[in-house]
């Protein structure tokens, strides 16, 4: 165990966590809502600093990053554990495995190790995922700091509910971001993930401001947050972001404790991306749907195909220089060349 980063020490030997705004209030020897911070003795302390469940090493289109480094090899890294309880979550085995069996797995990785294993394995960047990174900060953090010297890039994919703190912390050691952003209604937070909107709103625009590169994602769920209006509301707030800042349409498909509801329709994506488009924002995509066309990337000037995709494999790539080899359009993103 060690001593984490972000609490403050109360009456009783009791302490509240500020890693993230659940702000938990915990008792002595006891643990917060991630399950993976526990008070023991009046000191909170990280369950999974260097206790790694999963790693591999995907391309960047997995994460979804679509305008940061196409094609490049991202070495991928998560501990159990995570701050939201959402009903369809696809990694539950092990985001929840803390919440529903009381169980911390991992194999030990230190920092060190982490950046040795990157660079032998010739990846680009680190990609802190699959569960939550905000509950493994500590670790992250430190590996972000070996990772910057060696000019390895970080990646976070996150639902953006952590900490404005912790986030300015570690915030000038992040190359790219990809923020889940669920819903545009407090109500679905609240009910489908255990959390709240509005931080993650806050988080965004500081990323933004910052300079982090953003992409943003959005499951679909059938019922929940598929309406014209709500996918107005975020394609609203990703365009006050940045018409620049991709977003990325998932389809569901039903699993854990949503098991009843069907799989996204392709018709409901391609109405989606389409009030994405129409509304201003340059680069919107579908996922989960291999050989779909909203998986490319089109100029948003000429509308010519510049990037196909099948998945995560690029297939063809019409880009000079950054720019659309057919009308000359500087394309957004970091790296944008082959």
């Amino acid at each position: 165990m060690k001593e984490a980063m972000f609490y403050e020490k109360l009456e009783n030997k009791r302490v509240k966590c500020n890693l993230c705004p659940h702000q938990c209030l915990i008792s002595n020897f006891k643990k917060g809502i991630c399950r993976v911070r526990e008070n023991k003795e009046g000191i909170l302390y990280t369950l999974v600093y260097g206790k790694v469940v999963s790693y591999a090493i995907d391309p960047v289109e997995k994460k979804p990053l679509y305008h940061f480094y196409p094609g490049a090899s991202i070495f991928s890294l998560a501990t159990v554990g995570c701050n939201f309880r959402c009903l369809n979550c696809q990694n539950y085995s092990i985001s929840q495995l803390p919440r529903e069996q009381n169980e911390i797995e991992g194999e030990n990785f230190s920092p060190e190790e982490i950046i040795s294993l990157t660079e032998k394995s010739n990846c680009q960047g680190i990609a802190y995922t699959y569960t939550e990174p905000t509950i493994f900060f500590e670790y992250a953090y430190e590996i972000c700091q070996l990772a910057r010297k060696k000019e390895i890039k970080n990646i976070f994919v996150t639902n953006g509910f952590i900490s404005e703190e912790a986030l300015r912390k570690i915030i000038p050691f992040m190359d790219a971001v990809n923020v889940d952003l669920k819903s545009f209604s407090e109500e679905f937070y609240k009910k489908i993930c255990g959390a709240s909107l509005k931080p993650i709103l806050n988080n965004l625009k500081i990323m933004k401001k910052r300079g982090v590169w953003i992409e943003v994602t959005t499951l679909i769920i059938p019922t929940l947050n598929d309406s014209e209006e709500e996918l107005k509301k975020i394609a609203k707030f990703i365009l006050s972001l940045g018409e620049e800042v991709p977003w990325h349409l998932s389809r569901f498909y039903p699993t854990y404790k949503l098991k009843d509801l069907p799989p996204t329709p392709l018709e409901t994506l391609h109405r989606a991306r389409e009030i994405g488009l129409k509304m201003g924002i340059r680069y919107v995509y579908t996922g989960n749907v291999p050989g779909d066309e909203g998986e490319n990337t089109y100029c948003y000037n000429c509308k010519k195909l510049l990037i196909r995709r099948y998945g995560y494999r690029i297939e063809n790539f019409n880009l000079r220089d950054g720019r659309c080899r057919y009308c000359g359009t500087k394309i957004d993103g970091v790296g944008m060349k082959r």
